[in-house]
């Protein structure tokens, strides 16, 4: 088991750099960069300087810049070079822990992005924890009562919430939750006179802002984490195993939680890792309805700012928390069953 782990990490550099190498070539081919971004902002600019409309019809819409400024700013981003030597260059500073700096900001990418790790960080955290916690005794409840009142209920709650998305859930709770009833913030993280607050009102005030974000980020998962829990268990019970040990004389209860149970943990284990790179990672929809700058929003508007630095710095970050991910859930099927050998 030693020598498949010792593997997989290996196998981590070649996926790494091919994941790597493809979203920085597709870069480098994406109309709308930095430079063409600056070639759109200085024509813009003289357009204004030139008073309106009718004089830049007059001048035309020409280059802005000259050859030889564009070759510089070329040459100031990288695009002077081929791809594949540009890319090495990229991959030597990233080995050495810079990752860049942001090509509309200016501030280090690394920097931008540990800014808003924490926030990822606390919310997947928490979602994991609670999807955990509640959806395990719950599956396992639904599938000893199936059928019943309490699983047909249940199971229509779940449904609806995963019918809606978690942003929609999210604007829907703000509207009725903040704008109207007043009882949770209308976004943020924290209020503007936090700094000001004893230790406990902070908490207070970090849980009131947390509650309709957190509840948005578990929505989906909360249901098929559930469900996963309730069918699998509900098929471990009518397995020949399961009834041979309530012939031998174990009670139902027992036959459950000594046979059925950890066996039905296995899918749960295996999808494990998975969540943690998802979670960490954030929703940008969801961060966007509550004005949370995490990381899932810092990702998205560097993508509509063509900020490929940044872009690059959290695929990154993203990717190895994938494959550590995928690493994590082999070692989580291995804890749940001993027999499980890998090869």
């Amino acid at each position: 088991m030693t020598a498949y782990f010792i593997r997989r990490l290996l196998l981590v550099i070649p996926t790494f750099i091919g994941i790597t190498i493809m979203v920085f070539t597709i870069t480098r081919f994406v109309p709308g960069g930095p430079i063409e971004r600056i070639i759109a902002e200085t024509r813009a600019m003289q357009m204004g300087e030139q008073g309106g409309r009718s004089r830049a019809q007059e001048v035309g819409q020409g280059q802005p810049l000259s050859e030889e400024q564009i070759k510089n700013l070329e040459a100031y981003y990288g695009f002077d070079k081929p791809v594949l030597q540009s890319y090495g260059l990229w991959l030597l500073k990233v080995l050495k822990g810079d990752l860049g700096r942001s090509t509309r900001y200016q501030d280090p990418v690394w920097e931008m992005i540990k800014e808003r790790i924490p926030i990822s960080l606390y919310f997947g955290v928490l979602s994991l924890v609670l999807i955990y916690g509640v959806c395990i005794p719950l599956g396992v409840a639904k599938a000893v009562r199936h059928n019943t009142g309490f699983d047909n209920i249940s199971s229509a709650v779940i449904f609806t919430g995963y019918a809606i998305p978690g942003w929609v859930a999210g604007v829907i709770m703000l509207v009725m939750f903040a704008s109207r009833m007043d009882l949770f913030p209308l976004g943020g993280l924290a209020s503007d006179y936090f700094i000001d607050m004893t230790l406990g009102e902070k908490i207070r005030d970090v849980a009131w802002h947390t509650v309709l974000p957190l509840f948005s980020y578990m929505i989906g998962a909360f249901t098929v984490m559930t469900l996963l829990m309730k069918n699998t268990l509900m098929d471990n019970l009518s397995a020949d195993y399961v009834r041979t040990a309530i012939a031998k004389g174990l009670s139902f209860k027992q036959a459950i939680f000594r046979h059925a149970l950890r066996n039905s943990l296995i899918p749960i284990a295996t999808s494990f890792g998975n969540n943690i790179s998802i979670l960490l990672m954030g929703s940008f929809l969801i961060e966007k309805v509550f004005n949370i700058d995490g990381m899932g929003l810092l990702g998205y508007e560097s993508i509509l700012d063509r900020d490929y630095p940044v872009v690059m710095g959290i695929l990154v970050v993203s990717s190895l928390l994938f494959m550590v991910g995928n690493i994590l859930s082999d070692v989580c099927v291995a804890i749940v069953d001993p027999r499980v050998r890998f090869h």
